[in-house]
């Protein structure tokens, strides 16, 4: 399968945890589907301390994974928000 498109896309949204409400990155999504999975390259900003687990509440709300060979975040449903 094909890699991710290398170009950023123009929009960016925050990402919040469903449970707490404290944003966790601000990532630039391409499409207008829901938010699965998170590439890490298209991360602006991390707020994270601890990969895939919220700062605040400490929840667990993604699994480091690879896909299409590029490291990715692929996100448990029901766990984020994004704005």
């Amino acid at each position: 399968m094909a890699k991710p498109n290398k170009k950023a896309p123009d929009t960016a949204v925050n990402i919040h945890c469903r449970q707490c409400k404290t944003q966790l990155f601000k990532y630039r999504k391409g499409g207008k589907r829901a938010l699965v999975k998170c590439f890490k390259e298209r991360i602006t900003k991390d707020y994270t301390v601890t990969p895939c687990t919220c700062p605040h509440c400490h929840t667990v709300f993604a699994r480091d994974t690879l896909i299409r060979g590029t490291p990715a975040f692929k996100l448990i449903g029901g766990k984020v928000i994004s704005k």
